[in-house]
């Protein structure tokens, strides 16, 4: 890295309205498949617990119960 480094600041950042619609609208519809693999995975693992507990995982919510 160069001994003389130089500070930036960005002050104004000028994106097109629609662009920006564009963009975000792109980020939403990628983001179900995303969150649909995150289920899937949550699913898994929650079967794998289920597994290795005989199904039983009211163990985990005894403690927090009144």
């Amino acid at each position: 890295m160069d001994e003389i480094s130089q500070k930036i600041v960005v002050v104004d950042l000028r994106i097109p309205f629609f662009r920006l619609v564009f963009f975000l609208v792109k980020l939403s519809l990628a983001a179900i498949p995303a969150a649909l693999i995150l289920a899937v995975l949550g699913f898994v693992l929650s079967a794998v617990f289920a597994a290795l507990f005989g199904g039983q995982m009211d163990v985990f919510m005894r403690r927090w119960s009144l």
